[in-house]
């Protein structure tokens, strides 16, 4: 599958009260998903805790949501992390429990060079014959994958996306001429997703879509089809919502919205905790402000 699609969640990860992996939710959790917007799902990335999750964990969580939606559902695995061996042997398990593509972050707290993320990124594709998807977000490793370094990784043939979340147009123009039209860009923050569409990007990596997926799918292709005031009429109304949910590290607000609205995703894990009493008023005053409470 070489087009993921135009809406791509990246998933919660649902726990029990204990804490532990609750696989049968993570299976309704896709459903609902596919069901509303969603063309792609992003499986053990940062929303889904992935920090926290074992590596048998997260084989379990690519086989139970890969066999949950339909073959036409993209399912991406979070096979990245700062150790490239790690990566490429999590890739490799990926593989063979038959998702269709990868999701490699950035390399986090070791800060390499552009060389060896270059190096990085390159291991992990000839690793497998699946399309990846690289994804770049400063904030959370302390280092940015420059357009330059992005370019010589598209040149490799398996290597057709980035997840673009450093929130600076210009590089994300130059990322699109640089890499040229068959590269595609995703928005990796829902706030920036219009814009980057008028950059030449090709969707987004959601968090709001577990919410409002078939809403940011209709923004999408609004623009695309030419009503642009319609577009950004449907992204201002959105606004306040993508914002309410990063008011706490993600995906903090996003499970507490979910257990408000009856989806009992479950608790976060331990370095994160529950929101404040004060955030958590500001997030259910959002969602009825949105009707959905």
């Amino acid at each position: 599958m070489l087009d993921f699609g135009r809406v791509v969640t990246a998933m919660i990860t649902p726990f029990k009260k204990d804490y532990g992996l609750d696989l049968e939710k993570a299976a309704a959790i896709a459903q609902h998903l596919e069901k509303n917007g969603s063309q792609g799902i992003v499986v053990s990335g940062t929303t889904g805790e992935s920090p926290t999750l074992s590596k048998s964990e997260k084989v379990a969580l690519f086989e139970t949501v890969k066999s949950a939606v339909l073959d036409k559902t993209a399912v991406l695995a979070g096979t990245g992390t700062n150790c490239t061996r790690d990566s490429v042997a999590l890739t490799k398990e990926a593989e063979a429990v038959g998702v269709d593509g990868i999701m490699a972050v950035v390399p986090y707290y070791n800060k390499p060079s552009q060389e060896g993320l270059y190096q990085h990124f390159k291991a992990i594709a000839q690793a497998t014959r699946l399309p990846v998807m690289v994804y770049n977000v400063p904030s959370r490793t302390a280092l940015n994958l420059q357009p330059r370094t992005v370019k010589r990784l598209s040149e490799i043939d398996n290597i057709i996306a980035i997840k673009e979340a450093a929130n600076d147009v210009e590089q994300a123009a130059e990322i699109k001429k640089l890499c040229g039209p068959d590269f595609k860009i995703y928005s990796g923050n829902d706030s920036f997703t219009l814009p980057m569409l008028s950059l030449g990007g090709h969707g987004v990596v959601s968090v709001a879509s577990h919410i409002v997926g078939s809403e940011i799918g209709e923004m999408i292709s609004e623009y695309l089809g030419g009503n642009t005031s319609r577009a950004w009429e449907i992204n201002l109304k959105l606004l306040p919502l993508f914002k309410v949910l990063f008011i706490a590290s993600n995906p903090v607000p996003l499970k507490k919205a979910l257990n408000l609205l009856g989806f009992d995703v479950g608790p976060v894990r331990l370095p994160l905790v529950e929101m404040e009493e004060a955030e958590a008023k500001i997030l259910e005053q959002c969602l009825k402000d949105y009707g959905l409470l």
